[in-house]
């Protein structure tokens, strides 16, 4: 789960990394209000859970409170990259003499944190890397040993730090990231910049921050960071009924048990020529609830024109699977052209089931490539 930036920031200042006062606004007058109480000038923060809001006119100086509530007119409801502007961060301003680039993430490769720091802060990380990979200081964290002090050292020598002042002060900003990147279950916690002001002080002046959505169960608090409004309706939908489900843009519904089974029709749907218009998992079992709530899901997309229900019976069992597809299809009473392919534990006797009482729109067929190009015909 991604969260805002006044959503990192919290979690940050409760680990004692310095941040900036800010407070929350949905509307101009908010912004008003918000710089108002903070005094002085203010920066107008677009809230959304992409990247480029700076070069969209996402990021804007208000000198008072006046000019706050009028660049909140202007960045509310503005489009960034498909993401809606609802919210504003009013944050103080900040007078920058240096910026940095700190974050910690997970290396799946090598099955460890990752620490990134560089001294080219403000910039997308992907260009220091491309452009100057030797400015860019990776150092792995063993999970066994843990953090160490002398993890902050090398990072801040290796990058050119010279300040004795901002080396101490880094230092402890990238022991508390660690410290909160762990205990929150994150899987990102990046700070760029990490600006240095004028009389010294070192602070996260940015925050991006994605938390395992497995973890949530152990993290009421960031849990309740979940923004619905911004999510995709029908993931939405799909959460409340406990569905693994993404959108994509194609027409052909795709339902498999097992997530590397589901990816893989996916990827079978494009071979046969046609444009998948979901992922969806039904899980390990092939209930009639399960496959009504899925059926619910995906059916809610107006472009899917037709459904690939692939199913292979591990534990599962297959003519279990196909007394739950008919029970499904005669409660939801569907009229959409549907595809399935059975093979696995007892799916001779699914494919028999389903032959005996299947409706007109169900086909069933005999492997994966022959289901995906009839899904794919049938949507056409």
């Amino acid at each position: 789960m991604d969260l805002y930036e006044y959503q990192g920031k919290q979690l940050f200042k409760q680990f004692g990394i310095p941040v900036s006062e800010g407070r929350l606004a949905t509307t101009p007058e908010q912004a008003r209000t918000a710089a108002e109480e903070l005094g002085g000038p203010v920066v107008v923060k677009a809230q959304v859970l992409t990247g480029g809001r700076g070069k969209a006119g996402g990021v804007k100086l208000a000198d008072d409170p006046g000019d706050a509530e009028q660049k909140a007119q202007d960045i509310i409801g503005l489009d960034i990259r498909g993401h809606v502007v609802g919210k504003l961060w009013i944050e103080t301003a900040s007078d920058i003499a240096k910026e940095y680039y700190l974050s910690v993430t997970f290396d799946r490769g090598a099955k460890q944190p990752l620490f990134m720091f560089t001294t080219q802060g403000g910039v997308e990380i992907e260009e220091v890397a491309a452009n100057d990979p030797d400015a860019l200081v990776r150092l792995h964290v063993d999970p066994l040993e843990g953090y160490q002090p002398w993890i902050a050292r090398r990072l801040v020598y290796g990058a050119g730090v010279d300040d004795p002042a901002e080396q101490k002060q880094i230092a402890d900003i990238v022991g508390k990231l660690y410290r909160c990147f762990v205990e929150s279950d994150a899987m990102l916690a990046e700070i760029n910049p990490l600006i240095v002001t004028p009389d010294g002080e070192v602070k996260a002046l940015d925050s991006k921050f994605t938390v395992d959505d497995s973890a949530l169960y152990r993290h009421s608090d960031i849990a309740e960071f979940r923004d619905t409004s911004a999510a995709d309706p029908l993931e939405a939908f799909a959460r409340e009924k406990g569905v693994t489900y993404v959108k994509l843009d194609g027409d052909v519904g795709i339902l498999g048990n097992g997530a590397g089974l589901s990816m893989s029709t996916v990827d079978v749907v494009v071979v046969a020529g046609g444009r998948p218009a979901n992922f969806c998992d039904l899980g390990g079992g092939g209930s009639a609830e399960g496959v009504v709530d899925a059926l619910e899901v995906i059916t809610r997309d107006p472009q899917v024109k037709s459904i690939f229900f692939n199913i292979f019976g591990g534990i599962t069992r297959c003519d279990e699977v196909a007394r739950g597809i008919l029970e499904a299809l005669e409660r939801l009473q569907l009229e959409t052209p549907i595809v399935v392919r059975l093979d696995g534990t007892n799916a001779e006797e699914g494919r028999r089931i389903l032959a005996e009482a299947a409706p007109p729109n169900l086909h069933v067929e005999p492997t994966m490539l022959d289901a995906a190009r009839k899904a794919v015909e049938l949507a056409r």
